[in-house]
This record gives structure tokens, sequence and C-alpha cells, in this order.
């Protein structure tokens, strides 16, 4: 057994483990760790607890300690640094007439890294931009070319719905989503109307699915806030 607690670094951020047992740590507190990325600054979404060994991947790596105004007044700091960064490196793309979409920008807490996100539909030889800009911030530069769910997650957006996307609001992690979840709802499979605005499948199609599923195999109906839904059975144009 080991006492950890689990950080998020960004908001709806995907949640690590990192040991605690020397420090009394709760939900919401902001903690100095090392990461693989270097030093950084994250806040506790999940308390102290005990956790099985085999439940995590060893070896874990300590909290270091917690939070001080400084360290929280050097996060702000770090914030208005990625602005102006963020502003050059668009610059320079345009300058090197590159196919790519810059999308963040993140130091680590120690500034001994600078990242950089961007989206492109080709692979993009951007050697000579990282040299500019390891010129221009004297730190160690990563461009990491990300997909259109992370883009979406990133700079967030209003759903079909009308509420914030859940990948900006509270999802985590991305968990796989498939036409025939649509199916089993019988919900319409119009692309238009099952796609977010990444232009993927919506994450939502897998929140009632399981249920469905499961009282689809059954033959029963399925109860709503709306009333009764009657399962449709199975539907061989659906396999």
């Amino acid at each position: 057994m080991a006492f950890v607690v689990g950080i998020r670094f960004k908001p709806a951020g995907k949640i690590y483990y990192f040991e605690c047992s020397e420090f009394d740590i709760a939900a919401g507190d902001r903690v100095i760790v090392e990461t693989v990325r270097g030093i950084e600054l994250g806040e506790v979404a999940l308390g102290k607890r005990d956790i099985p060994d085999e439940q995590l991947i060893l070896p874990l790596k300590k909290v270091s300690r917690l939070a001080t105004d400084l360290d929280l007044k050097k996060h702000e700091a770090n914030k208005e640094r990625e602005k102006k960064a963020f502003e050059i490196c668009k610059q320079k793309i345009k300058e090197h007439q590159l196919d790519m979409h810059l999308i963040d920008v993140e130091y680590t807490f120690d500034l001994s890294k600078v990242i950089f996100y961007f989206s492109s539909e080709n692979r993009v030889d951007f050697r000579e931009l990282v040299k500019d800009l390891a010129a221009i911030f004297k730190t160690r530069i990563e461009l990491r070319q990300i997909g259109v769910r992370d883009e979406a997650k990133m700079l967030g957006g209003i759903g079909s719905c009308g509420q914030e996307l859940c990948c900006k609001r509270f999802l985590g992690e991305f968990a796989p989503v498939s036409i025939r979840m649509a199916k089993e709802q019988n919900l319409s499979l119009n692309p238009t109307k099952i796609s977010g605005v990444c232009s993927r499948l919506m994450c939502c199609l897998r929140y009632e699915s399981e249920i469905y599923a499961e009282e689809d195999a059954k033959g029963k109906a399925v109860e709503t806030y709306d009333g009764r839904e009657e399962s449709a059975g199975t539907d061989e144009n659906y396999s």
C-alpha cells in the first residue's frame, strides 16, 4: 500500500498519482512535483488515500512540497511568458511559411522547457523553426503535433447541447466512441448531428451506451426522465 494523491496539471486534465507520505495534503491544494517534463506545479484533484501497489504504475515520484505564495506568483508570471511566446512563435511560423496552426504554449514551472502545441493535416519540417525558437528563448524547445480532439480540448467551445465542451469541462481522458453507440440509441446517423466541433463522433454518445446495450439485449424498455423507451431489438444492419 502507498499513500498517494491524484494531481492534475490542467483543468479537466488527466490525473497522475504521486506519493505523499510526508505531507498532509487535501483536494484543492497546489503542490510542486517532479515530472518527466521537469518541475511542475499541479493541483490535487484526489486527496490523500491508500491505494494497493498493483493498482499503481511503480515507481511513483514523490510530491516535493506544498506550493507557496511565491510559487503561485511564479506560475502566473509563466502564464504571461506563454502569451508572449505564443505571439513570437506564430510570427516565426509565418516567416517560415509552415503549414501548421499553433494551438497553445506551455512553460514548465522551472522554465527548463517550453512546449508548442500545433495542428496540421500534413507532416511538418520544423527544424529551422526550432533553431529560431531556441535562439530566442534560450531553453529546450519541444514542438508537439496534436489531433483534432486534443485541439478542441485545449481551445474549448460550445457543443450542440448549448454547454461547454465535455472534454474542456471535465473529461480527463478520451474514451473510444463508435457509430454503433449511436445506432444502439436509435439516434440519427447524420454526421452533422452526432459529430462534435472537432468533427469526430461526440464523446457523449458513450455516456448512456452501456445501459442501452444491456437493456436492448434483454429486450426490455429503458426508463428515462421523459418516459419509457421501448427496446428496438437487434437489427442485422447494425452488425
